[in-house]
C-alpha cells in the first residue's frame, strides 16, 4: 500500500511539474533566434484541419507566429482563448495567428474541438520550424516542449517584433498594440 502511495504521489508530482514548463534544460537546436528585422523564414506545416499551410499563403498580412509548450495545458490554453477572444481585432488588422508547437495534427484537432479554437494551430513534431526559428526547446524527463516565444511578421515578410512570452494573459492584448502602433 504504501509502495503504491510512494508511485501515485511520484506520478502526480511528475505531471504538475510538466504542467508549468519550467526547462531542467533549454537548447535551440536550430541556433540562434530569427533576428528582428530579417527576413522570417518560409515554412509550410499541417494545420489541425491536415492541409498544409505556408508562411506565404499570408503574403500581405501580418503574421502572428506564437510557439508554445503544450496542447490543453493551463498556460497554453490560457493564451489560446485570449487569440481566439481576439481574432475579430486582429481581422480588423489585417492579421493571422498562427500557433505552432511540437504537437500531433491529431492533438492540434483536439484541441481545437475541445476548446472551440478556430485560428491555425501547426503540427511540427519534427521541430523544423522551430529550428528555424532558434525557438529554444525546453526538456522535461524524455519530452521535449517548444519555449514560448512569439514573432511578428510585416505583411512584407519581416520579423518586426518578437516576444520571449512570460505572460499569457495580456500576450495577446501586447501584440494587437503593437500591430497597431506599426501600422501607423
Amino acid at each position: 500500500m504504501l509502495g503504491t502511495r510512494k508511485i501515485a504521489a511520484s506520478l502526480v508530482m511528475g505531471f504538475a511539474s510538466m504542467m508549468t514548463f519550467a526547462p531542467s534544460t533549454a537548447s535551440a537546436a536550430g541556433g540562434d533566434t530569427a533576428a528582428v528585422g530579417a527576413k522570417a523564414p518560409d515554412f509550410s506545416l499541417p494545420s489541425q484541419e491536415d492541409k498544409q499551410v505556408s508562411l506565404s499563403d499570408y503574403k500581405g498580412k501580418w503574421v502572428v507566429l506564437y510557439f508554445y509548450p503544450k496542447d490543453m495545458t493551463t498556460g497554453c490554453t490560457i493564451e489560446a482563448h485570449n487569440f481566439q477572444r481576439d481574432l475579430p481585432k486582429y481581422d480588423a488588422l489585417n492579421a493571422v495567428v498562427l500557433g505552432v508547437s511540437l504537437d500531433t495534427v491529431e492533438s492540434h484537432k483536439t484541441f481545437c474541438t475541445k476548446d472551440t479554437l478556430t485560428f491555425k494551430l501547426l503540427a511540427d513534431p519534427d521541430h523544423k520550424v522551430i529550428d528555424a526559428y532558434g525557438v529554444p526547446l525546453m526538456t522535461r524527463g524524455t519530452n521535449s516542449f517548444a519555449k514560448r516565444d512569439t514573432f511578428l511578421i510585416s505583411p512584407k515578410g519581416k520579423i518586426v517584433k518578437f516576444w520571449e512570452v512570460s505572460d499569457v494573459q495580456t500576450h495577446s492584448d501586447d501584440v494587437l498594440a503593437e500591430i497597431a502602433a506599426d501600422k501607423k
